[in-house]
């Protein structure tokens, strides 16, 4: 790429999403998505996100998961960045996170979680139509949907391509993010997608 990294790729794609804002809160362009096993090291990759980006932070219950947030959230205050933990509410309670991002298992917590926090930004995750439409009516404010194109991840199931990730965001009034092997590549032909962002993990750390 002639010197540019992935993240500076992703960063200018992500730029040029028109800007969407839910309930007084501009939602990222860009979406950060950690993995202890994956990233290691998440803070190095916060360090360089765009400012407006967001982190999910997934710490998968990690005895250090409360030390390693506020480290994440010092960070995210610094350079403006939004910050969702993974999940988990005692955990976003304790690093002060700006919400929560939930797996598409939970999406049925969402409707509890928007009242007992109604300042938290929630997002869910989405893999078939029947999901988004879950998440949609438990309330969430965004979509994270995946995965589009083939990914990394040992969960990932077929990719979606561009006309399933089309036709998913036709199908819902949430704002989409596409997530799975979104790399500089691919990137380009999400344009036209109507998604309101991209969401990665470890193309960012390239």
């Amino acid at each position: 790429m002639d010197g540019v990294s992935e993240l500076e790729v992703l960063s200018r794609t992500a730029a040029t999403f028109p800007p969407r804002t839910v309930r007084g809160i501009t939602l990222p362009g860009l979406l950060f998505f950690t993995d202890p096993v994956r990233v290691p090291h998440p803070e190095a990759v916060a360090e360089r996100l765009p400012r407006g980006a967001g982190i999910v932070f997934r710490a998968f219950s990690a005895a250090d998961a409360v030390e390693q947030g506020l480290r994440l959230r010092e960070i995210a205050t610094a350079r403006g960045l939004l910050l969702l933990a993974g999940a988990e509410p005692e955990l976003a309670q304790a690093i002060q996170a700006d919400g929560l991002h939930m797996p598409e298992r939970l999406a049925g917590e969402i409707p509890n979680l928007k009242v007992a926090r109604p300042g938290w930004l929630v997002t869910a995750a989405a893999h078939s139509p029947a999901a988004l439409m879950a998440a949609e009516q438990a309330g969430a404010d965004a979509a994270v949907v995946s995965p589009v194109f083939a990914s990394n991840s040992p969960s990932a199931g077929t990719p979606l391509g561009i006309e399933g990730l089309t036709a998913l965001v036709s199908a819902t009034t949430l704002p989409v993010y596409a997530l799975g092997g979104v790399r500089a590549e691919t990137a380009a032909r999400l344009a036209g997608s109507r998604i309101v962002g991209l969401a990665a993990v470890e193309t960012l750390a390239g």
